[in-house]
């Protein structure tokens, strides 16, 4: 009890031991780990926050966003997975070092800084991407159960009950073994590598090469699958689920390089994961009648299997029925946590569905409403997955602005916030992220979009950020003169009680910039909304 009168930690059960999936620190285990074989040790135990939200990350809109880029243009998109590495790494280490050094949720922290009103549209953007997102998992799991021979029925109940079965244990070293196991599935990507035999040489040309196919006349459905590339990588979701998922599993400021570790390893899985999607299926439908026809996974399935044989199509299958799963897994525990977070409920994988009824009771509803829905007939389910990738995307920049301004509040995060060199490198992402939605909502209006257009748009953009953030860095330079932040002894630092907090300012200026980031993202949100009705429209 004297850690949580000194902490912001709010519930009793987010600290104590560290109860891993593959091992066990003890909270008085202050002893360094001085050889290899203890450092290994340790990281097993750590391994678990990275590795699953890293592997949800491949779920099934995943295998039909990347199926859909190597059915229609090969391995002309794959350049976009490199660029998305710093991406990825950089926004998760933040959310990390959020989680271990404060003790709190990615959504209450937002409340407690920013107030109410700019926390209710953070969690209501969440809530209803992860609600459309779990609706796709499903589908995954009804088309990967199709293909297998299973009705589709037994398929949704089943997978809904796996999927409860796993959170509902009442323990979170439970919990992470059944989501570890599943994560291990996300190999089976690597045998279907070696079934479809992928070009090497085209493979490492679509790396290095980057490039916009499709042709004046298809440049708006080329940057909305280039945006739901970003937004199924780098999703919103990600944020709030490693963030509360390391202070739910106890991991403090002490275990952040193992953690940083294990975002890596998840980081690696998932990279390779997605080249093997689009190199499978880029070697699969290359000149065959199919190329530039992607339907959605269950296509992708039959077209493997009537290239490289049924082994190679039922691997397919079971690993878009395992993805969905642990897809499934992490984006409604993301969602528990957040609302959890706002409601002020108990919270926690360590806590049983008697002491934490609220906590379980949205888990399970989120399910059982999506279970559901996935159920009824008529809708176009390839386009759907691949609209709530997009939607991911053009959501994403406000969220990074919450979580890079949260970084750099000292008051939460002390010897802990941002340094300069990944302060600009995430305003960056920003602006880069901001442009590919103004792109977008250029090729909505404009499905005639050139590449010379797009690259106006986007040195335009570049352009503004570089002056807004030399602005910035001066500022920044003046305030970094006079106030040096001390890092020394930074594994025993975490944020006080948030009672204790000073409530920040926000400037007139920044609440302007806020109000039209969210203003414009709602517009964009409106008319992706629009060229997937039209594209249902045109299938």
């Amino acid at each position: 009890m004297a850690t949580i009168t000194r902490t912001a930690v709010l519930d009793e059960a987010h600290v104590g031991d560290i109860r891993g999936a593959l091992g066990t620190i003890s909270a008085d285990d202050f002893a360094p780990r001085a050889g290899l074989s203890a450092k290994f040790k340790t990281l097993l135990a750590i391994v678990g926050p990275g590795l699953i939200v890293m592997c949800g990350d491949n779920d099934a809109g995943a295998f039909s966003t990347y199926g859909q880029a190597g059915q229609n243009y090969g391995t002309r998109l794959l350049w976009t997975l490199l660029l998305l590495i710093p991406v990825l790494y950089v926004n998760q280490e933040m959310v990390l070092r959020l989680g271990a050094v404060t003790g709190v949720g990615h959504a209450r922290l937002i409340i407690e800084r920013f107030g109410k009103f700019w926390g209710a549209l953070e969690v209501f953007d969440l809530f209803i991407l992860n609600a459309l997102t779990l609706v796709t998992e499903f589908i995954g799991i009804t088309l990967a159960a199709g293909y297998l021979g299973l009705p589709k029925l037994v398929a949704v109940v089943l997978a809904a009950g796996v999927i409860l079965a796993a959170a509902f244990t009442g323990s979170f070293r439970r919990f992470e073994r059944i989501a570890v196991t599943f994560c291990a599935g996300s190999l089976l990507l690597i045998p279907l590598v070696l079934l479809t035999h992928p070009s090497g040489a085209q493979m490492t040309h679509g790396f290095v090469t980057p490039g916009l196919p499709g042709g004046s006349g298809q440049m708006a459905t080329v940057m909305l699958l280039i945006i739901a590339i970003v937004g199924t990588t780098v999703a919103p979701w990600q944020l709030f689920f490693q963030q509360s998922y390391v202070v739910d599993k106890r991991i403090t400021p002490r275990f952040i390089r193992y953690e940083k570790v294990d975002l890596w390893i998840g980081i690696v899985i998932v990279v390779v994961g997605a080249a093997a999607l689009i190199g499978a299926t880029a070697a699969v439908f290359a000149g065959s009648p199919a190329a530039g026809h992607f339907t959605d996974a269950a296509g992708l399935a039959h077209g493997i299997a009537a290239h490289a044989g049924r082994v190679a199509g039922v691997v397919f299958a079971v690993a878009l029925l395992d993805a969905a799963i642990i897809g499934a897994f992490a984006v409604s525990l993301s969602t528990a946590y957040a609302v959890g977070d706002t409601l002020g409920l108990k919270h926690s994988l360590h806590r049983g569905v008697r002491q934490a009824k609220g906590f379980y009771a949205i888990y399970a509803a989120l399910i059982a409403v999506a279970a559901a829905i996935v159920l009824l007939p008529g809708a176009p389910l390839g386009l759907i997955s691949v609209g709530v990738q997009a939607l991911a995307g053009v959501l994403l920049p406000a969220a990074t602005v919450f979580l890079l301004m949260l970084c750099n509040d000292r008051a939460v995060l002390g010897p802990w916030v941002n340094r300069r060199g990944t302060n600009m490198f995430t305003s960056a992402v920003i602006a880069l992220l901001v442009a590919m939605s103004i792109v977008l909502t250029a090729s909505v209006l404009d499905p005639g979009i050139t590449e010379r257009q797009i690259l106006t748009i986007f040195l335009g953009c570049a352009v503004v950020s570089v002056a807004g953030g030399g602005w910035v860095l001066l500022r920044s330079l003046r305030v970094h003169s006079s106030v040096e932040m001390d890092r020394r002894d930074r594994e025993n630092w975490r944020m006080p009680p948030l009672n204790v907090l000073t409530k920040p300012v926000m400037s007139t200026g920044r609440k302007i910039a806020l109000t039209v980031l969210r203003s414009y993202l709602a517009i964009a949100m409106i008319l992706v909304i629009v060229r997937l009705v039209q594209m249902a429209f045109a299938h």
